[in-house]
């Protein structure tokens, strides 16, 4: 069983940066594709980025393309993301989730493992 810790979610202003972090234990980390999902009040979880553990080749959602980078250090067991330019529509539960399969998916349904979110606000 992998779980997953997020951390480093806060209260900014729009276009402030903030790096989150995740934390993985109890798998093998670096055979997992990792993604953030995120989550606003009253909408749908939706994706945000993942890295694939061969390569580290990524995929990102239009919205956040040229703002967020995803990056992972497998000694560390930790998947970061790093937000710049943050806007008010960012403003979401962010959550980390683990993938087992070889392929770089967006579908959540696709993720075996998730974290328990840290809450990512920013102010206008």
């Amino acid at each position: 069983q992998v779980q997953l810790v997020e951390s480093g979610g806060g209260l900014v202003q729009a276009g402030d940066s903030l790096r989150l972090s995740c934390a993985a234990s109890g798998g093998t980390f670096s055979r997992y594709v990792m993604g953030w999902f995120r989550q606003a009040p009253g909408k749908e979880r939706e994706f945000v980025a993942a890295i694939h553990w061969i390569g580290s080749s990524t995929h990102y959602v239009d919205s956040v393309k040229g703002r967020f980078t995803i990056s992972r250090d497998n000694p560390k067991n930790t998947v970061y993301l790093q937000m710049n330019g943050l806007k008010p529509e960012d403003t979401a539960v962010y959550y980390c989730a683990a993938d087992r399969r070889y392929v770089i998916s967006t579908t959540i349904d696709e993720y075996d493992y998730w974290g328990q979110g840290t809450q990512v606000t920013v102010s206008s």
